[in-house]
């Protein structure tokens, strides 16, 4: 009874992320149409891999036909910081919970998922995180799916038109942040600037999209942990 009870409430604390998953997954699965992906496919690629970013960032490596290496790098570099995720929210497991329920809370670990689960009073009990996870991972892979499929019927005029659903969302991510925070502002800017001259310098534009993505965000996420690094708590 227990058990049931803490699926449910992590189905009930799943819901507004499952909304939430739906719209933006369902900008990602036209802009899949769009790579030439079917429906199946984009819904599978969301279901084994639930990572807005991840998954944007590596349709354009497919669209440039890109090799795996690329992908794999682009991957590790995006979603690292689910393991720091992962890491944290592991604390709040008790101690004699089995290899097998960690893998499946650890496969639904995302930013909204995290969020909902590291809040919760006490240990956290696995068949919560199991209820928030499927309930969210079905907004996310439905979205796509429903996407794509429009994706594949609608004009494309339409279709170029609620693609832009997709710049609407990293704009409305990237300005509520960088206006409370100028550091975050220079650092969106930098990257920028940066984008725009290995876009169109004479040798830098010969990379591929997905490599350029990969030096560019290695390069300012360096340059700015270097110039504005974060003191430890306790620090002096």
């Amino acid at each position: 009874m227990k058990h049931a009870n803490q699926f449910k409430a992590g189905v009930r604390d799943g819901i507004p992320i499952c909304l939430g998953y739906f719209a933006v997954s369902f900008a990602f699965g036209i802009q899949a149409a769009e790579t030439g992906l079917t429906p199946f496919e984009a819904g599978m690629l969301s279901l084994l891999n639930v990572t807005s970013a991840g998954q944007f960032a590596g349709l354009s490596v497919i669209a440039a036909a890109g090799s795996y290496i690329e992908l794999a790098v682009l991957q590790f570099i995006i979603n690292l910081r689910y393991m720091l995720m992962s890491a944290a929210l592991s604390q709040k497991l008790d101690s004699a919970t089995g290899t097998l329920p960690r893998l499946l809370i650890a496969y639904g670990v995302t930013d909204e998922i995290f969020g909902v689960s590291v809040t919760r009073p006490g240990k956290l009990d696995p068949f919560f995180s199991y209820g928030c996870t499927i309930i969210s991972v079905l907004g996310w892979v439905g979205g796509t799916v429903t996407g794509a499929s429009a994706g594949a019927i609608l004009p494309e005029r339409l279709i170029s038109a609620l693609g832009v659903a997709l710049y609407g969302m990293f704009i409305a991510i990237i300005i509520p942040p960088a206006r409370e925070n100028k550091k975050i502002m220079y650092c969106v800017l930098a990257a920028m600037v940066m984008s725009a001259v290995f876009a169109c310098a004479p040798v830098l534009k010969n990379l591929s999209g997905g490599m350029r993505i990969i030096i560019v965000t290695v390069a300012v996420a360096a340059i700015f942990a270097k110039m504005f690094p974060v003191e430890e708590e306790g620090a002096s």
